[in-house]
């Protein structure tokens, strides 16, 4: 696997913001992670995705940016749009959606890019909403994002065909939206087939989300591949757990991570309650049930180790992991590390620096998980019997 770090965690809406997030962060965490070359998982707002996909001159100054700090580009994060570090994002994350001509413009445009930017022989990802948020869905909008995505994947064949470069799109499931889990990205995917049978469509594992939705992360991969589903991406991150809400602490616990910038939906295990923001379970006039555990769409960084009555999902990312390296192309999924939430976690979670905190979550996936990565590992402790 490939292992990169997504820099949607950084703020910037142009391509000098791209240039500088580079040289001020991106250059600075291999430097500390110890590592001769890193990846990023490159996000790109819509302007500067339209730019670059047809503007020599500006891809080569990223290429000079990512070149002089170490650094290469393998896959693209193209589920934000434009605004990820607007004061409020909340739904605005999912719009436009799939059933718009905008949706397919920019991924088709992100994919041109990432085809320029690619090393020699490397094959390029990029990961996508699940169709869109529920609210208002219907048949018009599954046949329209449908089309749309008909389009992507013959738009990657011409692109493969004009540049000799592939880049895969995937599909990455999340609490909430029309494709809410894996099982439901299979289910629309198999009713498809056309547009997965040649492996430029298939599915991003965001291993938070996968965690939040509660899913066996064997049984997740195993179904994907039964259904000839390719897994393209692994998304690497980690929610935050109650494991017995019953606990006194547990509210008062959770409310410093309800904040006003991102939607952090919130699972029970085994059932059927669901929240589609935080405030709604510390708020319920109707108490959610104490008796299983709860799960919260909340990055947590790799290493850290919220303090009780909470936890992390760690194991749902080592057992994830090891899961995809055991599925056909597994070893060549792209492993992105991302936790974009640093700037609204709670003060004790918070790093001395974001350098040094992505620095520290790159070493804990090389301690971690030594199979998955390429090259020789970044110094550090091996805590996974720990973890």
């Amino acid at each position: 696997m490939e292992l990169s770090y997504c820099t949607n965690v950084h703020p910037a809406e142009d391509l000098p913001g791209i240039v500088r997030q580079l040289d001020e962060h991106a250059g600075p965490i291999r430097r500390a992670a110890g590592l001769d070359r890193l990846g990023v998982g490159l996000w790109m707002p819509v302007g500067v995705a339209s730019a670059l996909s047809g503007d020599p001159q500006a891809l080569a100054v990223l290429a000079d940016a990512l070149e002089h700090n170490g650094l290469e580009l393998r896959t693209m994060n193209a589920f934000p749009y434009r605004g990820f570090h607007d004061d409020v994002v909340k739904l605005a994350v999912y719009r436009p959606d799939w059933t718009t001509p905008e949706r397919l413009r920019y991924t088709l445009d992100c994919a041109r890019a990432l085809a320029a930017l690619l090393p020699d022989g490397g094959e390029g990802s990029i990961s996508t909403l699940p169709l869109g948020w529920r609210a208002g869905w219907d048949a018009a909008a599954d046949r329209a994002a449908h089309d749309n995505l008909e389009r992507l994947v013959e738009g990657l064949g011409a692109l493969e065909r004009e540049t000799g470069r592939t880049v895969r799109v995937a599909i990455e499931p999340e609490p909430g939206c029309i494709l809410d889990d894996v099982a439901d990205v299979i289910a629309w995917l198999d009713a498809r087939p056309h547009l997965t049978d040649e492996g430029r469509l298939g599915l991003c594992l965001d291993t938070c989300h996968l965690a939040v939705s509660f899913a066996d992360p064997a049984g997740a991969v195993a179904a994907a591949t039964a259904a000839g589903i390719r897994i393209v991406k692994v998304q690497a991150s980690v929610a935050l757990e109650v494991p017995d809400p019953a606990d006194p602490r547990t509210i008062e616990a959770l409310r410093p991570f309800a904040e006003e910038r991102y939607v952090h939906q919130v699972r029970e295990a085994g059932g059927t309650r669901r929240a589609d923001d935080l405030p709604e379970v510390l708020d319920a006039t109707d108490p959610w049930p104490t008796d299983r555990a709860w799960r919260v769409h909340v990055h947590i960084p790799l290493h850290a180790r919220p303090a009780p009555p909470l936890r992390a999902t760690t194991e749902v990312l080592l057992a994830a992991v090891d899961a995809v390296l055991a599925a056909p192309h597994g070893d060549a999924a792209h492993l992105d590390v991302e936790t974009y939430t640093w700037s609204v976690l709670p003060d004790d979670l918070q790093p001395e620096t974001l350098v040094s905190g992505i620095a520290a979550e790159l070493r804990w996936v090389h301690a971690h998980l030594p199979r998955a990565v390429a090259g020789v590992p970044a110094s550090g402790t091996d805590e996974r019997s720990r973890a």
